[in-house]
């Protein structure tokens, strides 16, 4: 009797996933929790699996692959971002890289709008002072906050998110500007969005939404001089790569209002917070609500089960890196 193939998957995901391998014949070795596990039993769990689903938080490094052996054939990221995936690594071992592009464009773009709407109307200062009772009534002068329609948003990155982004910019009567390495039609077609250099692009706009993925080149695009090349007035917003931006440098250009605000769903050293980050009033920060929605998730959950089994049949996976 052939010993059937055993994937593990690093923390618990919705359930489409699983009845999808279950179904498959899979034996699935479960992190039934949402906490990542610890480095020492995510190698020791690794050893002899044909298969991983795994998250951002894990390291698919030479480590992990020596430490699963030979029997490991395909790691399936549970994200559209693969920069804890050491990808060339895993191409010298034979093992097929894939992740869940696509999927999550409406639920991400949808928070960098939540996060552009709660930091340009003080929404979650309100609240605090709704709740502590410090609200005294109305007052003419109170949390005057960014008139969006006449803005200008500034995206950069225009894949399908900051596409996403953009058009719904224009249903906020905003002018859209873009930065890219390339003329990108689909963004402009959507939003009328006019590409130009990332110096211009952040010198006149009034909220800056980053949407790039995390590579040498684009780790701390956004650091002092680039904040300080802003409106006093503008906006940042980051649902990309938390290391796109350098953390330290956003909080001081807080700190003297050298920018107006900020808003935060992904972190340099996530989970952790740069010092003073979170005492800042003018910082809205999410705890990584990016692809956060059902349907989203037991998409995601659905995709990384097709990509494992399409490479343990001996077939091309539908979202391969590698």
């Amino acid at each position: 009797m052939t010993t059937p193939s055993r994937v593990l998957i690093t923390r618990r995901i919705p359930e489409p996933g699983l009845v999808r391998l279950r179904a498959a014949g899979v034996a699935i070795d479960y992190v039934d929790q949402d906490d990542p596990p610890s480095r020492a039993e995510l190698l020791a769990r690794a050893a002899g699996a044909a298969g991983v689903i795994a998250m951002m938080s894990e390291r698919i490094d030479a480590e992990f692959l020596d430490a699963a052996g030979p029997s490991l054939r395909v790691v399936a990221n549970f994200a559209v971002g693969f920069d804890n995936i050491d990808v060339p690594a895993c191409s010298a071992r034979g093992v097929r890289a894939t992740n869940t592009p696509g999927v999550l464009t409406d639920a991400t773009a949808d928070i960098a709008w939540t996060l552009v709407l709660a930091a340009a109307r003080h929404a979650i200062v309100g609240d605090r002072m709704v709740r502590s009772g410090q609200w005294k009534g109305w007052a003419p002068t109170q949390l005057l906050g960014l008139q969006l329609a006449g803005a200008t948003l500034g995206v950069v990155g225009a894949g399908r998110i900051g596409t996403a982004v953009a058009r719904r910019g224009v249903g906020f009567g905003m002018r859209v500007l873009y930065y890219a390495r390339r003329d990108v039609p689909e963004i402009e077609q959507a939003a009328g969005a006019r590409r130009v250099d990332l110096d211009a692009l952040l010198s006149e706009s009034d909220v800056v939404s980053l949407h790039l993925p995390l590579t040498p080149q684009t780790r701390h695009l956004i650091d002092a001089p680039q904040l300080a090349r802003m409106k006093p007035t503008a906006i940042l917003i980051n649902t990309a790569r938390g290391p796109v931006v350098n953390e330290a440098a956003v909080v001081e250009a807080l700190r003297k209002r050298q920018i107006a605000a900020a808003g935060f769903d992904v972190y340099e050293n996530e989970p952790k917070l740069t010092p003073g980050l979170a005492e800042l009033d003018n910082a809205v920060l999410l705890p990584h609500l990016g692809s956060g929605t059902v349907a989203t998730r037991e998409k995601m959950s659905l995709m990384t089960a097709e990509n494992i089994l399409a490479v343990l049949a001996g077939r091309e996976p539908p979202n391969p890196l590698n």
